[in-house]
C-alpha cells in the first residue's frame, strides 16, 4: 500500500474516533439533562447504523467519480 493511502486511512480512523467521542458526549449530556442513565435502544442502534451506511455510501459515490 502506498504511503499516501496509509495517511488517508489514518486520517479516516482518527476522524471516526473523534466523531464517536462527540456522539458519546452528546448522549451523556442528554441523559444528564433528563436525570437518567444513558440509554441506546435497539431501535436507536438500527437508526444510527443505517445513517452510518448512508454516509459511507455517499463517500463511496464521491470517491468513485472520475
Amino acid at each position: 500500500m502506498n504511503t499516501p493511502y496509509k495517511k488517508f486511512i489514518l486520517f479516516g480512523a482518527l476522524f471516526g474516533a473523534v466523531a464517536g467521542v462527540i456522539a458519546a458526549v452528546i448522549l451523556v449530556q442528554r441523559a444528564e439533562e433528563g436525570q437518567q442513565s444513558p440509554k441506546l435502544t435497539a431501535g436507536d442502534g438500527v437508526k444510527v447504523g443505517l445513517g452510518v451506511l448512508g454516509v459511507l455510501k455517499l463517500i463511496a459515490d464521491i470517491g468513485g467519480k472520475k
